[in-house]
Parts: structure tokens; sequence; C-alpha cells
């Protein structure tokens, strides 16, 4: 038996074991969304022992870019915080109060960018998905890891909303915060799992490669990507494909919305592969009849 094997059959829990998690420990923390709270949390997390587990909530899907709209941290000593970084945009000193401690972050390469917008850059960290995947878990999100590993169902109904809403319902400020309530926990267990596989060694140089590497330059050509690219072979195709990209991309950095909600790249695709002759041609087609009056 491998050591994914041994892992997946030796973490299942026995069915109907796991525990559903309802409620944070503390309950709900308030949303912190003024400078005199954030400088409170601050010296409370400075004053904290041990790793913080942190977290971050974006608006895939809804809005431009991939920014923070919710920051959770939860440390021994000092609680879980949930904080607004849209009413507080620069956490650089809650940054530097907890950049000595160890961050426990699952999947950490999505949420390092945004947070390292607002002022939130570790020195050292802990990936608990990435420690899942090298400890041979089949499953490594963040609800499957939670439940095989420590035998607590997490709720998460709420992954995908538009976390750019204000204010946020109380539901979703539960979720959040939950998230974090047993991360640490996470860490810990995989700590002792990757120990015993004897490939603790390797996973801390894997977190560090994460935390020391330098922020990724911007993507080049990145109108290839479009999804459908593969069908479009002509060069004048091609160029239909970049100048409906680009201007799809202008108009929604413009109106803070997500690039698909203004243009979906089928109708792109769509758009460069019959090379409408004119306005009325390209109104005709799928996808671009109801947005062109906008």
């Amino acid at each position: 038996m491998t050591d994914a094997q041994e892992t997946a059959a030796d973490s299942t829990p026995t069915e109907g074991t796991a525990v559903p998690l309802l409620e944070p420990r503390e309950g709900i923390p308030p949303v912190i969304a003024d400078e005199a709270a954030l400088a409170e949390v601050v010296s409370a997390f400075a004053a904290g022992t041990g790793p913080v587990a942190v977290d971050a909530e974006r608006a895939s899907g809804y809005r431009y870019g991939q920014r923070a709209y919710l920051v959770q941290l939860r440390r021994e000593g000092a609680g879980s915080a949930l904080i607004d970084p849209v009413a507080c945009p620069d956490l650089s000193a809650l940054g530097a109060a907890i950049g000595d401690a160890e961050w426990d972050l699952h999947a950490a390469t999505q949420d390092l960018p945004c947070l390292r917008e607002i002022g939130m850059i570790p020195s050292k960290l802990f990936d608990t998905e990435l420690a899942g995947r090298l400890a041979g878990f089949p499953r490594v999100g963040l609800g499957a890891m939670v439940e095989n590993v420590l035998g607590y169902v997490l709720e998460k109904g709420h992954s995908a909303v538009d976390w750019s809403t204000r204010p946020l319902p109380e539901p979703w400020l539960r979720y959040a915060a939950l998230d974090v309530e047993l991360l640490v926990d996470l860490r810990n267990s995989l700590e002792k799992e990757l120990d015993r596989q004897g490939k603790l060694d390797w996973a801390h140089q894997e977190f560090e490669a994460i935390a020391s590497a330098p922020p990724a330059p911007p993507r080049k050509d990145p109108w290839r990507r479009t999804s459908g690219m593969h069908k479009v072979r002509r060069r004048r195709q091609m160029a239909v494909v970049r100048e409906l990209w680009t201007a799809r991309d202008h108009v929604a950095q413009r109106r803070d919305v997500s690039p698909g909600k203004v243009l979906g790249d089928a109708a792109i695709v769509e758009a460069a592969l019959a090379l409408p002759p004119n306005v009325h041609a390209l109104t005709a087609l799928p996808g671009f009849g109801h947005r062109m009056g906008r």
C-alpha cells in the first residue's frame, strides 16, 4: 500500500461520525471596518502565541481582478478576527505584527497575491492544501481535509458568493469565521502525518519556496487563454479575439465587474469564427445582441 493509499484509508472517518461545525467557539466576531478597531486587532494578534490562521475571500466571477473583500485570522490568545479590507485597505501594520509568526493558509498561492496588495506578506507559512497533497490525501479541499483529518463538517455553501456585497450577511460571516476556526488544528495533524511519512523536510522546503517567491509577472498575451481558443486557426480570427478580449477587459475594469459579465468567451470565439461584416451581423450572433446598446 502506498503512502497515499494508507493515508486515505487511515483518515476516512467512520460513516456518521463527522460532527457538523455550526458556530465559531467565541461566536461570530464583528467585522473590523475602522482604524480604531483595526488597531485593537493588531495589538491582540501581536500579543497572541503560535501560528496564525489566515484566509481571504475574493469576489471572483463578480468583480474585476482578485482583490480581497474579507480577511479572516485566528491566533491563540487573540481569537478570531474578520477584517473588511475595503474599509481598511492598508493592513501592513497587522502584517508586521504577525510577521515573525508562521501563517497557516489553505491553498496559499490563491490568497497570497490579494494579501500582498493590502500589505500582508508572510515570512514563513504552512499550506494545508499542499501538505494534504504531499501526504497523499485524495481530496484536499478545506472541507474534505477538515472532515477526513479532524472529523468535523464545514458548511461550504457560501464559497462562491459575491464577497463585495455590503453589508455581508450573517451566514456568510459565520462561514468565513469557521474557515479559520480549525486551520491550526489541521496544520498540526498534517505536520504529524508528514513527519510519519518522512516528508516533513520536503514540505517545509515547498512552503519556504512559496513564501519567498516574488509576485508573478503579468501574463503575456492573456487573450490567448480565452476559452475555446483552440477553434481559432486563422491570423485574422486571432486578431478578432485579441481586439474583443482587450475591449472587454477595458470595459470590465472601468465598471469593476468580471469580464465574463461583459461578454462571454464563447461569444468572442463565435465572433472570431464568423467574422461578421458589420454591426448588424455582429448583433445577430449569440451573446452580442442584448449587450450592444450598453
